[in-house]
């Protein structure tokens, strides 16, 4: 089950499961501009320490290829589960 805006230490994420350890980030185009890429790199690395892995899904593939981006999200979730 992913939770949509779960809080996790000092950050909010997008969408999370648990049960993977999975955080979900669907990045706009703001994430390529000035600081963002570090900023979500420092947060990328302090989930990792907490034992999450973060996949980071582009807004625009969300919204031109929706299923194929489900289907990334699936794929990672499944195989986090099943180790």
């Amino acid at each position: 089950m992913f939770r949509r805006q779960h809080p996790i230490g000092p950050y909010v994420i997008d969408f999370y499961c648990a049960a993977a350890r999975l955080a979900v980030e669907i990045d706009g185009w703001g994430h390529a501009a000035g600081d963002r890429p570090e900023r979500d790199e420092r947060r990328d690395a302090w989930l990792r320490e907490q034992g999450i892995r973060t996949l980071r899904i582009p807004a625009v593939e969300v919204m031109q290829r929706c299923d194929e981006a489900v289907e990334r999200v699936v794929q990672a979730a499944r195989a986090a589960i099943e180790g």
